[in-house]
């Protein structure tokens, strides 16, 4: 085979690039923030982008170039297409190499017919059960067996239309090649008698066979087979006309060809084995296109579902369906990868809304919707030997893209948000810059034209002390348009249920997401009505128990069922990005204050959290986050180089905030924390306290990190106001050794001992929300084993968590 490789190297002349002219001159346009490059194709069988394409000189257009010429002349692949766009314009395309060796050199042309492989998947089956689900046809969290009752056989009675997507069904990556032999009702038997490998849910196995029970829901939902279903609800209506199973011959002479079958070359004939013994059409392989389709299918998807006025998915179903999913080991999306062990081809510096696959015949595309942008790269990798490879270079080519300029030409002050970089040169060593002083540095350009509705306090300002407020009703291009506010209000000093109001300053509308009224949690259709973006800026405690990480959480499924973006201007997390402790919660212990499966501790910023939630909610909000620069996980908030504004009326300083998950942990009891007094969270006490057995007991206890003296205090409100109380103060001397969990669970275990009637114990649970944990306090177990029973969970929390981690 290696002869023909040298045969179509010879045939190039000694040209790596063997597609036709480079980029040629522009013609006078206004520049675009990408590449651009085309070789028409030779035959006129089918049109070429329909879409816009915008010419520009780039230093990446030869990057790429460059890139497709080092991996043809490494012999990776015969030859490519490659396609970069956004929704309403194509920046670049271009053909490389070859389509063929063998029987005879075939030039590569931009209408070539590609075997996509796996992106069936995404393109047919998955688009297909999304069509359905629009049209309330088919529910995701509904078993497969509802409409394939076949399928619930052998114990896979739950696994739902979600997990199949997903490939968390619990099924194999495959079933024998036998079975698909003796046809396809046989093939599907055996599929109907798998007994799953794990529950439903429990692991990460990328699964054909998932994906073959699909097509089989597509059938019998609809009653078509699942070509005829795609061709007429998905292909057609988005002007795909080349994209199909089992190409017709009027398409066959421009296919690329693949491998041998019993002694003949492969073209425009499935190369997957199982698809084809299926008869080529499978829910797993088989289906064909060009990348001018996959252009007219990113769109599609970049469009929310419509291309051309032409809808296929509704809004909030084509946010569902790029919707990322948290699942073990990594992030998916219903038919896409998001973020996993098959992310090879994506590159670095997608947004974490990207979505993506492969196909083992050398296809990709990736699509990111929050940079407005998608690549594609065609090729018939497998030819003609199958060793090649396509994902090194589909990985540089998204680097490079994903790299440009922001869309609209301008240049952003801040390269590379998230992880290294700098600002406008460098970033000292201890001098943070917000979110929204990276905002103010990209002069904005992620809310050009928007509508803001800007959720913040009294802690949301720039590093030179503005309110964030200000900034954006100062910001070019930018409507701030209303106010909304978390717990404690927008000084961030109020207690209890707050009202909704006008801000005396700006003349805005201030709209309460804590308290108004029934569903006091998630703003009201009305406030909902003249925005179409929410900005976020609050400053967060790092304690699972703090509310505005519940506020963000409701907010985006309610931006998610209104069709409104969100934008997260991340802030530190003040105790620091790095050490998680404590128990995760259970889901029965869910409320406002304790809602999200956290552990007391979690290490993670608000807008780390904010991707956690739209992974694991699976909302499909639109969903942005402006990381800050220059934050280093271990720093607290002290060495920032920002200043503290308390985001709540008793979190006054650094050190109140490093104690809060140790003392606070404790107030859902009937004890003061120091509210109402000018120590809050430092002291705690009670009327029936005696400080000095207390402080005692606690330094028997060998607490590291923080020292107990005895202290007398009357609280001027809250628990025990005007009553003198006797406790102890807590002071924090060594931060590194300090464990706050541990500590406000030695605090508890004192008290149960010292005060077994005085002490409502059993109150502890409202906060700490764990049943076990409660019970093996009472018991007066050991607290390192108390603390071995959330170890598994936590580095559980642990793996999880990484996947969202920003810096």
């Amino acid at each position: 085979m290696r002869d023909f490789v040298l045969a179509g190297l010879v045939a190039c002349a000694g040209l790596a690039v063997c597609g036709g002219e480079r980029a040629q001159s522009a013609p006078s346009v206004a520049p675009s923030p990408s590449f651009v490059s085309s070789k028409e194709p030779k035959s006129a069988a089918a049109p070429v982008a329909a879409a816009t394409l915008e010419p520009i000189a780039d230093a990446r257009l030869g990057a790429i170039d460059h890139a497709v010429d080092l991996a043809l002349m490494e012999g990776r692949f015969p030859g490519c297409v490659v396609v970069v766009g956004r929704r309403d314009k194509v920046l670049f395309r271009h053909a490389y190499g070859f389509r063929a060796y063998a029987p005879e050199p075939e030039e590569m042309t931009l209408d070539t017919v590609f075997d996509l492989a796996s992106l069936t998947k995404p393109m047919a089956t998955a688009s297909s059960i999304m069509v359905l689900v629009d049209r309330g046809l088919v529910r995701l969290d509904e078993p497969a067996a509802r409409y394939v009752p076949e399928f619930g056989r052998a114990g896979k009675g739950a696994i739902t239309v979600r997990q199949l997507l997903t490939h968390v069904s619990g099924l194999p990556v495959e079933t024998p090649l036998r079975d698909f032999e003796l046809g396809r009702a046989v093939a599907m038997e055996r599929i109907y008698d798998l007994v799953p490998r794990t529950p439903p849910g429990q692991t990460f196995v990328y699964s054909d066979v998932g994906f073959l029970v699909l097509e089989e829901v597509v059938k019998r939902v609809s009653g078509e087979e699942l070509s005829t279903f795609a061709a007429k609800n998905v292909f057609r209506p988005l002007g795909m006309s080349q994209t199909t199973f089992r190409p017709e011959p009027a398409l066959r002479p421009r296919a690329v060809v693949t491998e041998q079958r019993n002694g003949e070359w492969m073209r425009g004939e499935v190369h997957d084995p199982r698809a084809y013994l299926l008869g080529g059409v499978a829910g797993h392989a088989g289906l064909f296109s060009t990348a001018e389709d996959l252009t007219r299918y990113a769109q599609a998807m970049l469009g929310e579902g419509e291309l051309d006025g032409q809808r296929v998915w509704s809004p909030r179903t084509a946010q569902q369906f790029m919707a990322p999913h948290d699942v073990p080991g990594g992030i998916r999306a219903l038919g896409w990868d998001v973020k996993s062990s098959y992310s090879g081809s994506r590159g670095e510096g997608w947004s974490p809304r990207s979505i993506g696959h492969g196909g083992y015949t050398g296809t990709v595309l990736w699509i990111d919707p929050e940079r407005d942008l998608f690549v594609i790269v065609l090729s018939n990798r497998v030819h003609p030997e199958g060793k090649g490879n396509i994902n090194q270079l589909a990985g540089r080519i998204g680097t490079l893209v994903a790299h440009s300029p922001p869309a609209g030409g301008e240049t952003a002050a801040i390269a590379n948000p998230g992880r290294g970089g700098a600002v406008s040169g460098a970033v000292m060593p201890g001098a943070v810059l917000p979110g929204i002083d990276v905002l103010r540095a990209e002069q904005f350009h992620r809310l050009r034209g928007a509508k803001v509705g800007l959720v913040t306090h009294a802690a949301g300002k720039a590093r030179d002390g503005r309110s964030t407020i200000d900034v954006l009703a100062a910001a070019h291009d930018v409507k701030l348009v209303a106010l909304f506010t978390p717990e404690h209000g927008l000084g961030s000093d109020r207690e209890g249920k707050i009202a909704d109001a006008r801000d005396a300053k700006s003349g805005l509308p201030i709209y309460s997401l804590y308290g108004r009224g029934e569903n006091g949690f998630e703003p009201s259709p009305e406030s909902l009505a003249s925005i179409d973006t929410f900005v976020v800026d609050l400053q967060d405690a790092g304690v699972r128990f703090y509310t505005y990480a519940s506020t963000l959480r409701h907010l985006m499924h309610a931006a998610a069922k209104h069709h409104v973006r969100v934008v997260v201007l991340d802030r530190p997390n003040p105790i620091n990005g790095i050490d998680v402790a404590g128990p995760v919660l259970v889901p029965v212990a869910k409320s406002f204050v304790n809602e999200s499966a956290l552990p007391v501790r979690h290490g993670m910023t608000m807008g780390e959290l904010a991707l956690l939630f739209n992974a694991e909610d699976h909302a499909g909000t639109p969903l942005e986050v402006v990381p800050m620069r220059g934050w280093r996980r271990g720093d607290y908030f002290d060495k920032t180089g920002l200043a503290w504004t308390p985001p709540s009326p008793n979190l006054r300083s650094v050190t109140e905030t490093v104690l809060y998950p140790a003392v606070g942990l404790l107030e859902g009891t009937n004890l003061s924390v120091g509210r109402g007094t000018e120590m809050p969270f430092e002291v705690i006490g009670a009327p029936w306290i005696d400080g000095n057995a207390l402080a005692s007991a606690l330094r028997a206890a060998n607490v590291s990190g923080v020292t107990f003296a005895p202290v007398t205090f009357t609280p001027r409100q809250a628990v025990y106001a005007g009553q003198r109380c006797g406790g102890v103060r807590l002071t924090v001397q060594q931060r590194a050794s300090f464990e706050p969990v541990h500590t406000g669970l030695a605090l508890a275990q004192a008290l149960r001992a010292l005060y077994p009637k005085e002490w409502h114990f059993a109150d502890l649970d409202k906060l700490l929300a764990d049943r076990k944990v409660l019970e093996a306090l009472d018991a007066r177990r050991p607290l390192a084993d108390v603390e071995a029973m959330w170890a598994g969970e936590l580095e559980a929390f642990k793996v999880k968590r990484a996947k969202y981690l920003l810096y």
